[in-house]
């Protein structure tokens, strides 16, 4: 979905495909971030 909005973007200079890549970035990024939270709990209590 990601490299589908940026294409589409860079080929239209359409900001709702813009926006959809921006968001998809975010949810990534949160995604990543929960993933390393639990890492860190799974760590600190062993």
């Amino acid at each position: 979905m990601r490299e589908f909005s940026w294409r589409y973007f860079t080929l239209t200079g359409d900001i709702d495909a813009y926006l959809l890549y921006k968001r998809h970035e975010a949810l990534m990024e949160d995604d990543e971030q929960q993933e390393t939270e639990i890492k860190d709990v799974d760590v600190d209590e062993t």
